[in-house]
């Protein structure tokens, strides 16, 4: 790991144990994410606070963002944030083969709907092919989403995938952990 995270005493010192605690509770991120950020404390609290927001919170289906934010994992290549599943999510009924799915020919499988597909999509081409999102592409999106869910879509997509690029460059995932 490139910045080692703090370690997980001093992050309950430096007021990171609610934090820590939502992490446990949902399953994205774990522990790791937060402590390495803890080398900055009330950054650490206000990313994960927005990143929490944007993918457990809103209007749009969780397991749905789910798939997005595993997605935007695997296009990231980052293996830390691909790794980690969300406890609401599974209770909920997601599944594996499901996720994989969501990172695959999503277009073409019957178990996602219209709009599920549009969702995918509009993750995959904000970093793929950003140059295919324009009025007409927003305008198929409203006759699935209200512009506040796709608003709460751009705004996950955008804060998770650059957050997991970031994880990536740090070299973060579990087995780099020593605490972990």
């Amino acid at each position: 790991m490139i910045i080692e995270p703090i370690d997980h005493d001093l992050a309950l010192q430096q007021g990171l144990g609610d934090v820590l605690s939502t992490c446990e509770e949902l399953g994205v991120s774990d522990d790791l994410f937060p402590r390495i950020l803890g080398h900055a404390p009330g950054y650490a609290e206000a990313i994960h606070d927005a990143m929490y927001r944007a993918h457990a919170l809103g209007n749009v289906d969780h397991k749905l963002k789910e798939i997005i934010r595993i997605q935007l994992a695997r296009a990231a290549q980052d293996p830390y944030f691909a790794g980690l599943r969300s406890k609401q999510a599974l209770a909920a009924g997601l599944d594996e083969q499901r996720i994989d799915a969501g990172s695959g020919d999503f277009e073409n499988d019957p178990q996602f709907s219209a709009a599920e597909k549009w969702a995918l999509r509009y993750s995959y081409l904000m970093y793929q092919e950003p140059e295919k999102i324009d009025r007409a592409f927003y305008e198929e999106g409203k006759a699935h989403f209200t512009e506040a869910q796709i608003m709460e879509l751009g705004g996950m997509i955008a804060l998770h995938y650059g957050m997991q690029v970031f994880m990536r460059t740090l070299q973060g995932h579990p087995s780099n952990d020593p605490e972990g």
